[in-house]
Parts: structure tokens; sequence; C-alpha cells
């Protein structure tokens, strides 16, 4: 008996053609800005000790308490599947010394994580980012410039409809003051059990809950952007005045925390109008304390997280993107063996000068294969049978308009 056909997990983002066009053509153009700035790639496992994420992210959020897939491996070790990226950058970064040389350190990462969550769309168990890290220099500039390459890359992919939001979460000491009168206000609510013990352990958690009836308990709260010590407040304000100069329009949104707790000083997020409920596109922050927590030098970072997923959601939904925006240049017919070997040939040549082109393979008659290059989305088609060989003309059809012009062989290049 045949087997039963196996799905994939449920909660999980993959891509085929020929949607996997745009979400490879979505990735390669958020990141090329960061290549342009000088990042280099750094190439991660997608699972790590379990300890990285419960002391790195903060036991208080609702990636380590809820959303993590964790698990013991052959050896009794707690092993985790990565949630986010920078805990597992900034651990490399420790154990290989790159703190040690030319600082920052300037880094780019790209791949799948992992969240036991609730799917729907835009919220997946399985999903894709793309991410930067700067490591080593607590500057304004920095900070200015990795939001530059997130906006940057948003906008290769003909994005508009985003808004950015930023605030500072303060230094220590600014969150110390603020805390004080934040747990005060917080002892004036009714919480439940489970919401009082991640007030207890960190009470911004309470800014970052979904629930109506918490949103407006929390409408009166201290904010922190008011408990930023001279140091904090002049190093916002340069951070603001950068992004002016650069021309990148923002909102302030003081009551912003992130989900992660790591997160201290500048931190940010793009928001799309389009996407409903999930319209968090990508945002980061900056990580004083990361690094020593985790056992290497007190250097601060900054970086970000773009959601793939996310980012080509909002490109469909705005319509700058499409199946179709992605197909070969020329699609050849070849009629005969001695066709075939010529379009080979003459595949393997455009190829190499930056074309792309597909070939009609297996003894399909010419209606069929016309049908076969329709389907490819082939901007031209060109039918190659001994007569076209022995002339080195071949007729070149445009597919969109139909027009069709005779052309040489060893002019394709040219004509394409």
């Amino acid at each position: 008996m045949p087997g039963q056909k196996i799905s994939a997990p449920k909660g999980v983002s993959e891509y085929v053609p020929s949607r996997s066009r745009a979400f490879e053509f979505v990735r390669e153009n958020l990141i090329a800005p960061a290549k342009r700035a000088g990042y280099q790639l750094i190439e991660l496992p997608v699972f790590e000790d379990t300890e990285l994420f419960t002391r790195g992210v903060g036991e208080s959020t609702d990636v380590v308490s809820k959303e993590m897939y964790t698990f013991e491996d052959r050896g009794g070790r707690s092993i985790t599947l990565r949630p986010e990226g920078t805990a597992g950058v900034m651990r490399a970064v420790i154990e290989h010394g790159l703190d040690r040389g030319q600082l920052p350190v300037k880094v780019w990462y790209s791949g799948q994580f992992f969240r036991a969550e609730r799917p729907q769309a835009g919220r997946y168990r399985q999903f894709y980012q793309v991410g930067i890290e700067a490591i080593g220099l607590d500057d304004p500039a920095i900070d200015a410039e990795v939001i530059a390459i997130a906006d940057a890359g948003f906008k290769a992919i003909g994005l508009s409809k985003y808004r950015l939001e930023i605030t500072s979460l303060g230094d220590a000491e600014s969150r110390a003051a603020h805390r004080v009168d934040l747990v005060e206000f917080i002892s004036t609510l009714r919480l439940d059990e489970a919401t009082a013990a991640r007030a207890l352990v960190n009470p911004l958690r309470l800014f970052d809950d979904k629930r109506e009836e918490m949103r407006k308990a929390m409408a009166d709260a201290p904010l922190l952007i008011n408990y930023l010590n001279e140091a904090s407040r002049l190093q916002f304000e340069q951070v603001q005045k950068y992004l002016n100069a650069l021309g990148i329009s923002y909102v302030l949104n003081p009551r912003m925390v992130r989900g992660l707790d790591y997160y201290t000083g500048t931190t940010f997020e793009f928001v799309h109008e389009l996407l409903g409920a999930q319209s968090g596109i990508g945002g980061g922050g900056r990580y004083d304390g990361l690094m020593e927590q985790l056992g290497g030098q007190s250097l601060s970072g900054i970086g970000f997280g773009l959601g793939v997923d996310r980012a080509l959601l909002a490109a469909e939904a705005e319509g700058v993107i499409g199946n179709d925006a992605f197909v070969s240049d020329l699609f050849i017919i070849p009629l005969g063996e001695s066709a075939r070997v010529k379009a080979l040939t003459i595949a393997a040549d455009l190829r190499t000068h930056g074309k792309s082109v597909e070939i009609a393979f297996g003894d399909r008659a010419l209606k069929g294969a016309m049908k076969g290059a329709d389907k490819s989305g082939a901007k031209c088609v060109v039918v190659l049978g001994e007569s076209e060989i022995s002339s080195g003309t071949v007729e070149l059809k445009e597919m969109k308009s139909g027009h069709t012009s005779s052309v040489k062989i060893d002019s394709l290049l040219e004509a394409l």
C-alpha cells in the first residue's frame, strides 16, 4: 500500500516556486544595505544551550517563559531552537574573541528562527529574519546608521506604507529611578497571579501586555522617557539629530519596550499599516550589559532583526511585488537534437553574462513548449530549429507585447 501523505508541521512558513522568488528578492534586498556598510556574514547554529536564552533574553519575557522550543539531547543537555538572533551572535563574538580586535564588530545574519506561538497570518512557529549587530562602541551615530540600514532595506523592496517608531530605554541609572515609581504605580493595580509575577521580575513587561484591560490599566503609568538622566537624554537627542540629517522620518513612542529584556538606550520598531494585528516588520535597539551578562567584556552593542515573512506580506499588500516580478530573460525551445546542443551552448554563454535563460527539455511538440514558455513567465522566447541554426538568425518574441524581431544568434545578448 502507498504511504499516507506527510504534511509540513503546523505553523511553519515555507516558500516554493513561484512565490519563493519573491521571498528571495525580499531577503536579499533587506540585507544588501548592511553589506554595503561593511557588515560581514556570521553563520550560527539554529540550536544553542538553553541557558544562553534564559540568561540573555530574560526569563520574564514571553519568548523564554512560553514560546521556546526546548528539548533534552542524547547527552542530557538542555537545548533550545533559537528564538532570536542577538544572544547567539553575542555568544559567538565572545567565544571567538571578535571583541578583542577592531571595534565595532559589524556582522549580519540570516536564517530560520523558532517560537511556539499560536499560528496566524504573519506569525509563525518557524519564521525567517535577517539582522545585523554592531558591537563594541556606544556611539549615537552607530545607532542612526543601524536604523538607516533597516530603513534602506525596506525601501529597496518598494515599501512606503510603514512608520518608524523610536524611544530610549535609558541607562541603568535612569531605569532604576523609573522603576521605583513604576513599581509603586503597579502596586495600585489588581493583577492576576501570572502578570504580578512578570511585573516582579521586570515591571516594564506590563507595557508590552496586549490585553485591552492591561492597556487601560497602564494608560497612566509613569513613562521611562521622562526619567532619562542627562547623559541618556543627550544621547537620544543626538540619535534624533542624525536621523533628521539622514532624512529618515520617525515618531516617538515612549510606551515601546520591545519583547526582549536586554534592550537599553535607543530602541526602535518599524510598523506597517496594512498588516493588521501583526504589524511589526522589524525592530531592534541597543543592549548595554548583554555581553557582560553572557560572560564577556562590558561592551555595548546595537542591532536589529527584520522579518522576511512580514516584509514579503507587506510588499504584497502594497502591491509592489508579485510572483511575476522575477522571470527569466529568455526561454529557448529547441526542435531536434542538434538544436538541443545549440540551445545548451547559447544558454551557457548568456548565463555567464548575467542573463537568466531556460530551455524546454523533453520532446514536447512546439505548441506544448510554447505553453511552457508562457507559464514560466519568461520575458522573451525563441524557437531554435535546423533553419535557424543554418541562417544564424532567430525570431525573438517578446511575450508581453507579442512583438517579434529577427535577431542574429550571436547578437542575442545585446537584443535582450
